[in-house]
């Protein structure tokens, strides 16, 4: 399985952060075609996003391309560019029914087979940002295999809930319907840009939350708030040692062919040994918490 919890943000008109960004290391990259660009840099913004996704850099780690939104005029132009350029997963905006995802489906596939990629090669991710797209939430999440995560936007949402962001009560029915969703699907939930890079205090008490509640990670939209969110997505040393103790245990019954494993006279069933191995990922690629 895949690690996502950092997902950062570049401007796809931003031609120095585009060959320079991937230094910064995020489990995943972003380009971002819609909010992050002007509508007279729209077509110099896809071509530059076109060549960075064929820079051998890019190949090392997971690219994702938020395009514009396929009733616009941009929106198909972004998707045959980054399709055939090879981008990992497609992100599209303002998801507020499963039909939106199968149409996106449809234009993916037939790109795909027109310039010889793999069927069925590009992922997709659905971005939730009205009422309608929470209500549908499960319908989305569930509307193709392809769909590898879906992810909450919260600034348009919180204007089509008519309220502005706070504390975080505003989000928190949004929160959880599209985390249930997620699981509901067996795929990953992304939580909301923290939108005050200053604000580190404020960053890491919001991550703390989304963490708690179960979120696979969060959109950034700054490289520095990259090593505080995977810090604090980091095990303990007490919860690296549980959870090696909790998969020997699995493995060792799993050899003997055993139905029921024990550890310490206590039972340990699949979703423990699930939840012990993602705490084992997250040390390994962050390692402890400091």
């Amino acid at each position: 399985m895949k690690l996502r919890r950092s997902m950062l943000f570049l401007p796809g008109a931003n031609a120095a952060m585009l060959s320079t960004a991937f230094v910064f290391k995020p489990d995943s990259i972003m380009f971002d075609l819609e909010d992050a660009v002007s509508l007279r840099e729209k077509d110099a913004a896809r071509m530059l996003v076109f060549h960075a996704l064929r820079l051998p850099v890019y190949r090392e780690m997971e690219t994702v391309v938020r395009i514009n939104p396929l009733s616009t005029p941009f929106g198909l132009k972004d998707l045959e560019a980054v399709v055939r350029a090879g981008v990992d997963v497609v992100r599209l905006p303002k998801t507020d029914t499963a039909d939106d995802v199968h149409v996106l489906e449809a234009h993916v596939e037939r790109i795909e087979r027109e310039c010889g990629r793999e069927i069925g090669s590009t992922k997709l991710m659905a971005a939730i940002e009205s009422a309608s797209g929470v209500v549908n939430a499960v319908a989305i999440a569930c509307s193709s295999p392809r769909l590898i995560g879906i992810a909450l936007a919260g600034f348009d949402y919180v204007m089509d809930m008519q309220t502005e962001r706070g504390d975080g009560t505003e989000l928190f029915y949004a929160r959880c319907a599209v985390l249930h969703a997620a699981r509901y699907a067996k795929i990953d939930a992304f939580d909301v840009v923290f939108s005050d890079v200053n604000d580190d205090e404020g960053f890491l008490k919001e991550v703390d939350l989304i963490k708690r509640m179960g979120f696979d990670g969060k959109s950034l939209i700054n490289p520095r708030q990259i090593d505080l969110l995977h810090n604090a997505y980091a095990p303990t040393q007490e919860e690296v040692d549980y959870a090696s103790r909790v998969v020997a245990a699995a493995e060792a019954g799993e050899r003997q062919g055993l139905g029921v494993v024990s550890l310490n006279g206590k039972m340990i069933d699949a979703p423990v040994i699930g939840h012990a191995r993602v705490v084992l990922r997250r040390a390994s690629a962050s390692g402890v918490r400091q």
